[in-house]
């Protein structure tokens, strides 16, 4: 048996050290995905890369259980889409911490803390925002397209569908969809929103 890891951070500005530092000693191979976990499986190439690499017996490892998705619902269809492929799962820390073949009720409780967390993580923030607006500071303009669907196109794009069936697909613009690509080939950091933090404390 060995463990396959999978490092996820939502943005490309978050560190991944310190789930490297956690899964490096101890797996045969880390993958890293810097991408939302609000996405389903399909658009999430580096998770489909790591269960390609899985063979039978083997167990995909992450540091928490929310690197698999960002709140409950997300989180469970994972899981959910990995038991159904025979994939067992090895958390390292919180409370589901341990080996994991099927769904459970502990598996539930940590997605839920974990969305309860995040969800304290965003009340926050706007009240950030809201502070800073009574003070006359107001963020940026309104974002075209946010840091899911700019990671559904580039996803879609890769597996080669055509502009229009991305745009259909992503619920966007054909004109948005091309300013993604090209924006993305030429390096350049569209307009998005930056995503909040998965855990707090600015950690990944």
């Amino acid at each position: 048996m060995a463990l396959i890891g999978l490092v996820r951070v939502s943005t490309d500005k978050q560190n991944t050290q310190r789930q490297h530092d956690a899964l490096d000693p101890i797996c045969w191979k880390v993958f890293e995905e810097k991408t939302s976990g609000k996405l389903a499986t399909a658009d999430r190439p580096e998770l489909l890369t790591a269960l390609s690499y899985i063979r039978d017996g083997d167990l995909l490892a992450v540091q928490e259980v929310d690197r698999l998705g960002r709140n409950l619902l997300e989180g469970l269809i994972v899981l959910n889409d990995l038991f159904q492929r025979g994939v067992g799962v090895k958390v390292l820390e919180g409370i589901a911490a341990g080996e994991h073949t099927e769904r459970s009720l502990i598996l539930d409780l940590a997605l839920a803390l974990s969305e309860d967390r995040r969800r304290d993580i965003v009340r926050k923030t706007k009240n950030g925002l809201e502070a800073a607006r009574k003070r006359g500071r107001v963020g940026g303009r309104r974002p075209v397209v946010d840091d899911d669907k700019r990671a559904a196109i580039l996803s879609r794009h890769q597996r080669g569908e055509s502009i229009r069936t991305i745009a259909a697909g992503v619920k966007v613009s054909i004109g948005v969809v091309h300013k993604t690509l090209t924006a993305a080939r030429s390096g350049i950091e569209p307009a998005i929103a930056t995503d909040i933090p998965d855990s707090p404390g600015g950690h990944p």
